[in-house]
């Protein structure tokens, strides 16, 4: 049986699960065209993601990935003695942020018994994880639902890893891809290798099938990671500008621009590495700072730093997320970009 047949999608194109740039609208157009559509689980609470799944089901009756974090939370917060608190008091002086004021952590909640349960009312085709796997008796009740499970794998030692604990296919994610490395076993940035030389290796030493991520950015790109042993590919870079996508203004004007072909691994917006373009806050704190919180306590420290900028049209301090490979980052519907992708001839 091909990855396609498994998943029960015509072409052998997935978009890649973007929190905060994305929704519902986004997943049913790609689904709708015969890829399959995602949706960033992870940053929904359980009330709220069994809205968007109504809402996508109400647009879309074909199969789509509901996708999962699987990181540690950190034990405890952190607070105003803190290094990285420190850090960022000059910054909140100069937009005069009052420190007392910083919102509480909150989403970004790893895969859990509540957000399992929403699972038994909607039956997902495909669910993913990334950062690893839940604990085995959640991913077994996952199993159970007959949906497919996907993870990411950004080595050749966790593709292995995941294949023994019975997943049904592995996500290649490349260092060129966008927005957070979906690594587990390690935390070395060194270990992180370009698509095209990880892709095979995994092909190579795993019998599931297997999906290319990072740099996917056009039809030929898509026919490269064929080539190479993938079963399917998956992109989100190139989804940004679609319509239907819900990428900020400032997000969108950064992907058209230059400064689009500068990227950079950073935990400085959440405490996880991330690609996406170089802006003030990389520069000023990254692109890995050592002080930066576990994730994803960072996101609530920058936050009134990205509201107060954007406020007044800049992106200095927004996590502006993007692969390496933005060329085939385009402003057409997300049906056609499938299409496209697929190597067919837009309709």
């Amino acid at each position: 049986m091909s990855l396609c047949e498994m998943l029960g999608i015509k072409l052998p194109i997935l978009q890649s699960p973007m929190a905060g740039v994305q929704g519902p609208r986004l997943a049913a157009a790609v689904s709708g065209a015969g890829g399959l559509g995602a949706i960033p689980a992870a940053a929904y609470s359980p009330e709220t993601l069994s809205k968007a799944l109504m809402e996508l089901q109400a647009q879309s009756t074909q199969p789509y990935n509901l996708n999962f974090f699987c990181h540690s939370p950190p034990q405890e917060d952190i607070g105003p003695d803190s290094a990285w608190f420190r850090q960022l008091q000059p910054e909140y002086r100069q937009w005069g942020i009052d420190p007392a004021h910083i919102p509480t952590p909150s989403g970004y909640l790893p895969f859990n018994q509540t957000l399992a349960e929403v699972l038994d009312s909607f039956r997902p085709a495909v669910v993913s994880f990334h950062f690893g796997l839940p604990a085995p008796e959640l991913l077994t009740r996952v199993k159970a639902l007959g949906c497919k499970v996907l993870s990411s794998a950004t080595t050749l030692e966790e593709a292995v890893w995941l294949e023994k604990q019975g997943v049904d296919a592995i996500i290649a994610q490349g260092a060129e891809a966008g927005g957070h490395r979906g690594m587990f076993l390690t935390d070395d940035l060194t270990t992180q290798v370009g698509t095209f030389a990880l892709l095979p290796q995994i092909v190579a030493a795993v019998r599931v099938p297997v999906i290319a991520a990072g740099g996917i950015a056009d039809a030929r790109t898509v026919r490269a990671a064929l080539a190479l042993g993938a079963s399917a590919v998956q992109a989100g870079t190139a989804y940004l500008l679609c319509p239907e996508a819900d990428t900020r203004p400032l997000h969108r004007q950064a992907l058209q621009s230059p400064s689009r072909v500068h990227t950079a691994l950073t935990n400085v917006f959440s405490g996880r590495p991330a690609r996406g373009i170089v802006n003030h806050a990389i520069r000023r704190w990254g692109p890995i700072h050592p002080d930066a919180p576990p994730f994803p306590l960072g996101v609530p420290y920058m936050a009134p730093l990205r509201a107060a900028a954007e406020a007044h049209g800049s992106s200095d301090y927004s996590p502006l997320w993007c692969g390496q490979n933005a060329s085939g980052c385009r402003e057409i519907p997300a049906a056609a970009l499938t299409r496209e992708l697929a190597g067919l001839a837009p309709v």
